[in-house]
């Protein structure tokens, strides 16, 4: 088994497909004999100073400068003497208080910026600038007049660099100067931020380990690691987000949980959802990204088919009874629920919900985070929203049976309840009910309708007809009717549009289960959840394989992504 790489800088070039990882190997082997990995890929000329600039700048988030535009003879460079500037192949900008802005062309060149640390005894903020000018620069600096440059670091020159007018323009007129000392950092998490909203992203994951730090993002279901930025800014970045969340940055040994409003423009804000985690090397720090929009798509842009659809907004136009939806974290469970609050949030309805915590904002709806430690929990809402005069009633999950049983007794006396359960499909849910101590004739009577849902990748414009065997479609649950030859399944390509991936955002499979009488008779017999499951089938009910199968038809995802999310 290969070994890991050692660089950052190289894991984001290979990564990038700017860069085998044999070649990366090499070079960082090369570099271990006292050279740097930087040194080493532009020895190859792989890869031109100026491109490798960019690229450490852009993957590390570091400001970059182009040195053309600084006359060596302005700088304070008696912070760092001529052997500690050739040594490191460094070179000192400016300082700012107590922060010396360092050149640098080697984004993980820590020995030398932590020696430099300790010689000045100042924070050091490397910015990025092309390898070969770093080197003319240095000669030019050792070779200029040291009274020159006394006078200029006793001034602390404020150069009128290009990076830092950029910074400028992102602060406000009274921001404090540790603000703008941390400006790259501030720059860096608004453009991972930007950036995994751009990418259709639901999470964010902020990550350390004891020899490289990394991003990465969730996107259609799938991490994939986005940047590496060097270990040394680790607490920079927990400390700025944890700030930014109202978070206590003094502590790093339990879990916190925080929320973060992003606006993009006057009529559009995201929200995030942060949690902080202590581990072995740092906090790693998850922001779940939730946008209010998503909520008011409307029913038509989740998935659902034309018959599922009517007999949901059936279901939920009820004056009471219970709606369950189930599926595994991440399934779209929250969409789908406030979806349907969405179109029951009309100024003659008064609609409560109890959430852990609440994650889409939705005017016109009263809101309640659960808060365990105070002695609010899901029982205590219910129990309080049944005093509110409600007319809809959501709960973000049932988990035991006193939260169970005010549900029913809710649902019962004519109130309509939502709900989420975590089971894998429809009929299980409710045998989960009867698991937990419902009584069989409260299921019965009380649940009107289930939705059992999981998400599938949508395959990108890019994607081309396969050909499969027959037998594999027969094997995955087609029936030979359905083979008659009037569509093709497709399979994923990769293109700019999807980034490589194939796929481009998700769309929902459900299974969509009224209560029938039949049914209930089943659950007051405690029958079983395949009874109940042959029932459904009975009454042409859609499982969620069938569902997925469906969608292959339509050409909206492919067999893969259906098999793997779907048992049959």
């Amino acid at each position: 088994m290969a070994t890991q790489l050692n660089s950052s800088l190289a894991r984001a070039l290979v990564q990038q497909n700017k860069l085998s990882e044999s070649d990366a190997r090499a070079f960082e082997l090369a570099a271990s004999a006292g050279s740097s990995f930087v040194a080493e890929l532009l020895k190859s000329k792989r890869i031109d100073s100026r491109e490798i600039a960019m690229f450490s700048s852009q993957t590390f988030g570091f400001p970059l400068l182009d040195l053309d535009s600084v006359a060596p003879e302005t700088l304070p460079a008696s912070l760092i003497d001529a052997k500690l500037m050739q040594k490191h192949r460094v070179a000192a900008l400016f300082k700012r208080g107590n922060r010396l802005f360092v050149a640098t062309s080697n984004p993980e060149n820590l020995q030398g910026l932590d020696e430099i640390k300790f010689k000045t005894g100042l924070a050091i903020e490397p910015v990025i600038v092309e390898d070969d000018k770093l080197g003319a620069f240095i000669q030019k600096a050792s070779e200029a007049s040291p009274e020159t440059f006394n006078k200029l670091a006793e001034e602390e020159i404020d150069l009128n660099l290009e990076f830092i007018d950029e910074i400028a323009k992102t602060l406000q007129p009274d921001t404090s100067n540790a603000e703008i000392e941390d400006a790259p950092i501030v720059k860096f998490i608004q453009k991972t931020l930007l950036d995994a909203i751009n990418a259709g992203a639901s999470d964010i994951h902020f990550e350390p380990y004891e020899k490289f730090y990394r991003i990465r993002y969730r996107i259609d279901g799938m991490l994939y690691e986005m940047a590496q930025p060097p270990l040394f800014v680790k607490e920079k970045l927990a400390s700025r987000l944890k700030v930014i969340s109202r978070l206590d940055i003094s502590e790093r040994r339990v879990p916190q949980d925080g929320r973060l409003k992003l606006a993009l423009s006057e009529s559009h804000a995201i929200d995030f959802r942060i949690s902080t985690l202590p581990t072995l090397f740092g906090e790693k720090i998850v922001m779940r990204i939730l946008d209010p929009s998503s909520a008011k798509l409307g029913i038509d842009a989740l998935g659902y088919e034309p018959e599922q659809k009517a007999v949901l907004l059936d279901a939920i136009r009820r004056p009471y009874g219970m709606i369950l939806v189930t599926g595994p974290t991440g399934s779209g469970k929250t969409v789908s629920l406030y979806t349907c609050l969405n179109i029951l949030n009309e100024p003659g309805i008064n609609i409560s919900t109890a959430e852990d915590p609440a994650e889409i904002n939705l005017p016109g709806v009263n809101q309640v985070n659960i808060n365990e430690k105070a002695g609010l929990n899901f029982a205590v809402a219910l129990k309080a929203f049944l005093r509110q005069d409600p007319d809809v009633l959501m709960v973000g999950e049932i988990r035991d049976i006193e939260t169970a049983d005010i549900a029913v007794k809710a649902a019962q006396t004519g109130h309509l309840v939502l709900s989420t359960l975590h089971t894998n499909d429809a009929p299980s849910t409710l045998i989960r009910l009867q698991n937990m101590g419902m009584a069989p004739f409260n299921i019965a009577s009380s649940v009107i309708l289930i939705t059992a849902q999981r998400l599938a990748r949508r395959l990108c414009k890019c994607k081309k007809k396969k050909d499969i065997p027959k037998e594999a479609l027969l094997d995955a649950g087609f029936v030979p009717e359905e083979l008659d030859g009037s569509w093709h399944p497709y399979g994923p390509v990769g293109c700019d549009l999807c980034q490589g991936r194939g796929y481009k955002g998700r769309v929902g499979i459900y299974q969509v289960m009224p209560i029938s009488e039949e049914m209930s008779r089943i659950i007051l017999n405690q029958g079983s959840s395949s009874e109940i499951a042959d029932q459904a089938k009975r009454e042409g009910i859609l499982d969620l394989r069938q569902s997925g199968l469906l969608k292959v038809r339509q050409g909206l995802t492919s067999l893969e992504e259906i098999e793997a999310i779907t048992n049959r």
